[in-house]
């Protein structure tokens, strides 16, 4: 593969200013169990250096002797000199990690890829609708946006989740739910006794609210839930070019080496993982 393909750490003149395979130790500061499956880290790089990132950009994590797992970034860079991550018990890397607590330390490379390209969003209307997981990446921008309000317009959020125990960020969703600062509408596909919300898929919740064919829509989730929601959107009229989907889920080495994320001629690690649907609707097994 040429190298302008690959996330090489090299400027035009050769000079190398960083080991993009070079891993640095996090201290764990705050270790939750989110829920039965996934575990909420709050990180900060051993140095206490400030890393720099983007929302929806993501990290190689790693334990030695476990190998290494690419997790997006669940914290926006304008909160304090922390980060978030997480992650959810899959496999022998990720099972490993989350037998981590406060006090232990994992490894990481990055920041990786592109994220979602805020000067396209700032003075617009923003959607994001996060489905599962998919809340994660997303919450990154999610708390960009509430930080810095004044630059954006009318912000809503769509969140499902598989059932109430499902729900993750507990303390955001209650700040959510009283906020004036964001319309958020959330839903469970089964609900259990206590639950007083709405009930159904993710797409009943655009009978919820109204959502101008103007509006920059930023989606995650499972494979499935991006097809019918873009249904939706096709609907109500939003361009293909103000779609935003982020494909994360997909990422391997994370700097176009091992072409596992490749889709025809895009990386997923290096050209994304969030990309325009306009630019990926017409390439096979992208979704």
């Amino acid at each position: 593969m040429s190298c302008d393909k690959c996330a090489c750490s090299e400027n035009k003149n050769g000079q190398n200013y960083s080991n993009i395979f070079l891993p640095k130790e996090a201290k764990i500061l705050r270790a939750i169990q989110a829920t039965q499956s996934e575990r909420h880290f709050t990180l900060q790089l051993a140095n206490k250096e400030k890393m720099k990132f983007e929302p929806g950009q993501i990290l190689e994590v790693s334990l030695f002797g476990y190998g290494e797992i690419p997790i997006g970034l669940a914290s926006s860079p304008t909160r304090e000199n922390t980060f978030d991550i997480v992650i959810r018990t899959v496999g022998r890397v990720s099972a490993a990690i989350n037998k981590l607590n406060e006090g232990d330390s994992m490894f990481i490379r990055g920041p990786m890829g592109h994220g979602f390209d805020l000067p396209l969003l700032r003075n617009q209307n923003i959607l994001v609708i996060a489905g599962g997981i998919g809340l994660c990446p997303t919450r990154s921008l999610i708390q960009y946006i509430m930080d810095r309000r004044s630059e954006f317009k009318k912000f809503s959020l769509f969140y499902g989740a598989k059932d109430p125990s499902q729900q993750m960020f507990h303390e955001d969703l209650k700040n959510w739910r009283g906020s004036s600062d964001v319309s958020f509408y959330e839903t469970v596909d089964k609900g259990d006794g206590s639950w007083k919300g709405n009930v159904g898929v993710i797409t009943t919740l655009f009978n919820k609210t109204q959502i101008e064919p103007d509006t920059r829509v930023i989606i995650c989730g499972p494979p499935i839930m991006f097809k019918f929601v873009i249904k939706e959107l096709d609907k109500i009229g939003v361009s293909r070019k103000n779609i935003y989907v982020d494909l994360e889920r997909r990422m391997k080495c994370g700097v176009g080496k091992c072409g596992h994320c490749q889709i025809n001629n895009k990386y997923v690690c290096v050209d994304g993982p969030v990309f325009s649907y306009a630019d990926i609707e017409n390439l096979e097994e992208a979704l």
